[in-house]
């Protein structure tokens, strides 16, 4: 006996520090939910939600803490077998064999082993009856909330939600849900349903204040939201406040908020909630070819330089350096007034000095100008400007100079659904440029057309097709006196791949000149080989022509290949 003791005693402790050390062991959690008969997505919504079920991961060992996470799982599942349809289901919560809901939150288990979660869904539902009302004109309820459809408490809240934004587009901002009847009838396995909306009074638009730190002035932020006040009020112009106020760029927030209370006089006043950006920003970068060398470029912006929202930017480049043809460069500065002629009606300012060489001509450039821009839309706005611009240029008809009084103007649709990587819709670009010249210098006017379409004809963004139309003309002057600015080459990543950047021109002697007209079309096949990588099929083709248009005459080039998309 004396001599068994020591050793039943480093036993135990031996076993005490093996489980010390590894606590999972003896406290493992064991989890499971079965729902006999019921889909498969409707198992992994169960076992998603349920809060229980998570427990092990969670690393949750606590028997207080499992007991409320299943208590509160009695709830959560039920509101899931709601959201599918299932209004008689019954839910089972079993802790090492006994009903959870059978234990008292404060006097919960030592230890809890096991977790069995049984579910019967019982039948889906469909509705007996499906009623809202009242409902403003030309309300849309969703064709789901019908009688026979498939019942959820999520075809509920659509069907409520619709017919609140109803109201709300005719002017009752204070809409809400009223009295609600809804019955199950667990024989027939139908649901009753009598929504009442409570549409409260028609509103007019009242007063915006503007809350939060900003250092734009009140009275800017007010006209650049150009808030409608007195109008009847509409959710889609509190939304058109608050982009006007984001498309600035100056502010890093802005939140409309409608106030809770109306006003006596049946006006509804909101408060701009609104945060800064920084006022300042620089940017650097560079651009590496092959043939055109490495080109360095800086951007410094304000975004507030006279406390209205006013946009500042100063831009620099020096370009082709160590490349085929000498270096140039550009020194431009822009301010952009935003609703400087009220709501969506921007001014902006511009000079610039700007040095090129091109492959077929040289030129030095001097502009100032001011435009107005008018914003119809989140895809379609308009410009128009007026500026003088003096350039030197020598090309293939010698050293001249051009002094002239531009008018421009631009036009821009943009229905793509993604800028930068489009699968679908169409983009317009439209640009004239009628000029005066004086000082010996000839007139006339520019125009370019950039249309481009995206279709994905399986229905997803696997397989894209594109494709690409450009035309520009300049008339009212001879070729010898256009400024090479005003021609068209072709040839590059914009025009023509696979052939040289602006390879395309006009003969003249020994030399090239642009072209007063330009055509050029490309399609492209793109398939998808990972989320971010996508491989392309293109083939562009572009003619240039001395008159006014292209014809089966003219020269022209094409280019075909295969590219690789990074997204």
């Amino acid at each position: 006996m004396i001599r068994r003791r020591p050793y039943r005693c480093r036993l135990g402790g031996a076993v005490v520090g093996l489980l010390s050390l590894f606590p999972a062991l003896a406290l493992a959690l064991d989890t499971s939910l079965t729902a006999p008969g019921a889909p498969e997505d409707v198992v992994a919504r169960l076992t998603g939600a349920s809060q229980a079920m998570a427990a092990p991961e969670q690393e949750v060992t606590d028997p207080q803490e499992i007991l409320a996470l299943a208590l509160s799982d009695y709830r959560t599942l039920v509101q899931v077998l709601y959201d599918e349809g299932y209004f008689s289901p019954t839910v089972s919560i079993k802790l090492d064999g006994r009903e959870a809901g059978a234990f008292s939150p404060l006097n919960p288990p030592s230890r809890i082993g096991r977790v069995a979660i049984t579910v019967n869904t019982g039948a889906k539902f469909s509705f007996g009856r499906a009623d809202i009302s009242p409902l403003a004109p030309d309300t849309e309820i969703p064709d789901s909330y019908r009688v026979g459809q498939p019942a959820s408490t999520g075809v509920l809240r659509d069907a409520a939600v619709a017919g609140i934004a109803g109201w709300r587009r005719s002017g009752h901002a204070k809409v809400d849900v009223g009295e609600q009847r809804i019955t199950a009838d667990h024989t027939q396995a139908r649901l009753d349903a009598d929504i009442r909306l409570s549409p409260g009074p028609k509103l007019r638009f009242g007063k915006m204040y503007v809350k939060g730190k900003t250092a734009v002035r009140e009275e800017a932020i007010l006209r650049i939201a150009g808030f409608p006040t007195g109008e009847v009020f509409h959710p889609d112009s509190v939304q058109t406040a608050g982009r006007r106020l984001r498309r600035t760029g100056t502010f890093s927030s802005v939140a409309i908020i409608e106030q809770d209370v109306p006003n006596a006089d049946g006006t509804l006043d909101f408060d701009a909630v609104i945060v800064d950006q920084k006022q300042r920003r620089i940017l650097f970068g560079f651009e590496v070819s092959s043939e055109q060398g490495v080109d360095l470029t800086t951007q410094w912006t304000h975004r507030n330089f006279f406390g209205g929202a006013e946009r500042l930017k100063f831009d620099a480049r020096i370009g082709n350096l160590g490349g085929s043809e000498d270096a140039d460069g550009l020194l431009a500065v822009r301010l952009d007034r935003p609703a400087a002629f009220g709501a969506d009606r921007d001014m902006f300012y511009l000079a610039s000095l700007d040095h090129v060489n091109e492959p077929y001509y040289s030129a030095t450039t001097a502009l100032v100008g001011v435009g107005v821009k008018r914003i119809y839309s989140e895809d379609y706005f308009a410009e128009l400007s007026i500026g003088g611009m003096i350039t030197d240029v020598d090309d293939a008809f010698g050293k001249r100079r051009f002094d002239l009084l531009t008018f421009s103007g631009r036009a821009e649709l943009d229905k793509r659904d993604n800028k930068i990587s489009a699968t679908r819709g169409y983009y317009l670009d439209f640009r004239g440029i009628p000029y005066y010249g004086f000082s010996g210098s000839q007139s006339g006017m520019t125009l370019f057309g950039d249309g481009r379409a995206y279709l994905s004809p399986f229905g997803s963004d696997r397989i894209v097709l594109a494709g690409r139309l450009q035309i520009g003309s300049t008339v009212g002057a001879s070729l010898p006196d256009i400024p090479p600015q005003f021609l068209f080459y072709s040839g590059g990543a914009g025009t023509v791949r696979g052939q040289p950047y602006q390879s395309l021109g006009i003969p003249v002697g020994t030399e090239t000149s642009g072209g007063r007209a330009l055509m050029a079309a490309s399609a492209e096949l793109r398939g998808k080989i990972t989320p971010k990588v996508t491989l392309v099929g293109f083939y562009d083709i572009g003619a240039v022509d001395i008159g006014q248009h292209v014809t089966k005459n003219s020269p022209y080039h094409s280019g075909a290949g295969l590219g690789v998309r990074y997204d």
